[in-house]
């Protein structure tokens, strides 16, 4: 028969047991992700490096919603003749890392193509589309770069219009139907079964990074003429030895 004692440690190594059979079954902690070191970095300031991580993680935050989007949607990829999902987000990313329009758009840029891909009529694949002008929107308003260095000037009122668009984009595909009255394309669910609201979140993220960006730089524009007048109030002569 077993004594309290014995019981007790039994119980305990149970629990230490599902414990750690619970924390094996969670998803790793992913911490910040930040690059290796080049030779092109020695040409940018600390914040050019943000404003480069910053254009980095939105474009991964779209290859996310491309993914999303093709899985709710593989009728937008057959439109397009791929084989199957996988090839068709790389054929997307492709196009947006060569800054070549899909099929059917080529002369239009940023938002012209993000109007066409949220027109009912529009009979294309819809998901490239719509992500491509999405990238193209935050290419273009970061000087048509994905990297700034020493040179390079943003305008962060352009910054904050992106960050706009990417909201009228998020609301617009939540929203808008074809004459059937059903969604152009599937993306958030709610419905007594199923709950996804991973759609929202990755647009979240994308508005809440331009938003950070575009009033750093106006917290930069500033602190320009404060350091000229702090200098001036506070003279100090510089060392010459």
């Amino acid at each position: 028969m077993m004594t309290p004692r014995l019981a007790i440690r039994a119980m305990a190594g149970c629990v230490l047991a599902l414990s750690a059979g619970c924390m094996s079954s969670q998803p790793a902690a992913v911490g910040p992700r930040s690059e290796d070191m080049s030779m092109d970095q020695l040409a940018q300031t600390d914040f050019n490096r943000t404003v480069t991580l910053e254009i980095r993680d939105n474009l991964n935050s779209l290859y996310t919603l491309l993914d999303k989007l093709y899985r709710r949607n593989p009728r937008e990829w057959r439109k397009a003749g791929m084989p199957d999902q996988p090839t068709a987000v790389v054929r997307v990313r492709t196009m947006i890392e060569t800054r070549t329009p899909p099929p059917g758009l080529h002369g239009l840029r940023d938002i012209q193509i993000l109007a066409v891909s949220l027109d009912p009529a529009y009979p294309r694949d819809r998901v490239a589309a719509f992500i491509y002008g999405l990238a193209d929107t935050l290419i273009v308003a970061h000087n048509d770069k994905t990297r700034m260095y020493l040179s390079d000037v943003l305008d962060g009122q352009l910054i904050y219009n992106a960050a706009r668009n990417v909201e009228a984009a998020a609301w617009l595909l939540a929203s808008r139907r074809d004459v059937r009255g059903q969604p152009l394309l599937l993306a958030n669910e709610m419905s007594p079964t199923a709950i996804n609201l991973s759609f929202e979140r990755e647009f979240g993220a994308i508005i809440g990074r331009l938003d950070l960006i575009a009033n750093l730089l106006g917290e930069n524009a500033r602190r320009v003429g404060i350091n000229y007048a702090q200098g001036l109030l506070f003279f100090n002569f510089l060392p010459v030895r």
